[in-house]
């Protein structure tokens, strides 16, 4: 009977040869033609090695999605709601870009055939972006900037829904000032303070 993953086992430079690799080979010839073997190979480990950390390509890469994002796409709190939502989107766009390539796309493509991985994805990436989230916003309620009876989740929804519609159909992601439109209308439903930059 095999051993499961056992993350607790992990060599730290091991750990990020792997996500690295992982992440680069994405980026060079997409999710669906990555392979354990692959990243592997680039890392300089074995694929037991791998497998003895990780149960499947998807966890990996959502190991290193989940990395990145945490150094690339937090939550700033410079006192000005929608300059900050713009720096956070732009992060969130660039994790996207390209779209063939992009990592995320691929957990997210993954995640439709595979409940586990939908799970995981919700749970360890989704839904702790959700939380930081809601927290900024509730620190713009608190300094006035968003009104005190505003729906976060409606919010969410129609700050970066649009982001995934537009990934989803191919529409290409909007540029800075069109994020920064798109921003400012969904400020605007809510009669939020418009941004003073």
């Amino acid at each position: 009977m095999p051993t499961p993953p056992n993350p607790l086992r992990r060599s730290e430079s091991s750990r990020r040869a792997i996500l690295e690799a992982a992440l680069h080979l994405c980026d060079e010839e997409g999710y669906g033609r990555l392979t354990i073997e692959a990243i592997a190979a680039r890392a300089g480990v074995s694929k037991k090695t791998i497998y003895r950390w990780w149960p499947s390509k998807g966890a990996v890469i959502l190991e290193a999605v989940d990395d990145a994002a945490n150094v690339v796409a937090q939550h700033v709190d410079t006192g000005d709601l929608a300059a900050d939502l713009h720096t956070q989107l732009t992060a969130v766009i660039n994790l996207l870009n390209p779209p063939n390539n992009s990592a995320v796309t691929g957990l997210i493509s993954e995640a439709l055939h595979d409940n586990e991985l939908a799970h995981d994805l919700r749970e360890r990436l989704i839904q702790p972006r959700i939380t930081e989230f809601k927290e900024r916003m509730r620190k713009a309620q608190q300094s006035g900037q968003l009104p005190a009876d505003a729906d976060l989740d409606v919010a969410l929804d129609l700050l970066y829904g649009p982001i995934y519609h537009r990934l989803v159909f191919h529409l290409g992601m909007p540029d800075p000032e069109q994020l920064h439109t798109l921003i400012a209308h969904a400020l605007r439903a809510f009669n939020a303070q418009p941004s003073t930059r």
